[in-house]
């Protein structure tokens, strides 16, 4: 369904993604991890040209494409299969809840605003939050906040969601609520590529995971044989050390 192969991006000097290959199927749930800095979010970005990679190709639903020079077009056409979830929620801060789901339908897709607030409503439905439709950013913790993005992204239908840190700014109280619509999607058959530092996420709902250090995969594989065998020492090392700081279940 989606393959990248030797992803390249610096930034000035700085090589921050060295040919790093990925691959989804339709259904996985992948997990991304790795310590801070190690491109993961970069990777993300650059595979929703939110960043443009300097080397690479991007196969997305049978279409092959060079991604240092992909069309306007393309990466619209692309973008209107994908959905991106933020750390940040990036929402609007004047608009509700609703408005919030369903601006994109009725600015970006031309939707009529009644069927737009119909799927908004479903949207946030889905999410948990059928009784803030009416709510603003600063009414809502940042977990409802957080599935609020959620239900935007899933309002546009699209084939996978690509989440990058979704949890990172939370409190930990409101972590699990945003963890469970995730847990659902999944269940459900959803694709998404998660970049995450929630273990527990990684080894129950994510079917693969792929581990990077430093602008490069050092491991990836199905979920349970890399939490149960990994087969780096650097792996051992990163899972050890995370599960020392924060007791890994």
């Amino acid at each position: 369904m989606l393959e990248v192969k030797g992803i390249r991006k610096s930034f000035g000097d700085l090589e921050v993604l060295k040919g790093v290959d990925l691959h989804v199927d339709k259904g996985d749930v992948v997990a991304i991890l790795g310590p801070s800095g190690s491109g993961k979010t970069t990777l993300l970005r650059c595979i929703n040209f939110l960043e443009t990679a300097d080397e690479g190709t991007l196969t997305f639903d049978g279409e092959t494409h060079a991604m240092s020079r992909m069309s306007r077009k393309d990466i619209a056409a692309l973008r209107k299969k994908t959905a991106f979830v933020f750390q940040s929620f990036n929402l609007f801060l004047n608009k509700t809840a609703l408005e919030n789901v369903t601006e994109g339908l009725i600015v970006a897709r031309k939707m009529e605003k009644a069927r737009a607030e119909d799927i908004g409503r479903r949207a946030l439905d889905k999410v948990g939050m059928g009784d803030r439709y009416d709510h603003y950013p600063h009414q809502l913790s940042g977990g409802q906040q957080q599935r609020v993005a959620i239900a935007r992204a899933l309002a546009t239908n699209p084939e996978i969601i690509f989440f990058d840190e979704p949890t990172s700014a939370l409190d930990p109280e409101l972590i699990g609520e945003v963890l469970e619509v995730m847990r659902e999607l999944a269940k459900e058959g959803m694709t998404m590529l998660v970049v995450t530092h929630e273990m527990n996420f990684a080894r129950n709902v994510s079917n693969k995971v792929i581990f990077m250090e430093q602008g490069v995969v050092v491991e990836s594989g199905a979920s349970k044989e890399f939490f149960e065998n990994p087969g780096e020492e650097r792996t051992r090392e990163f899972l050890k050390m995370v599960a020392g700081e924060r007791g890994c279940h």
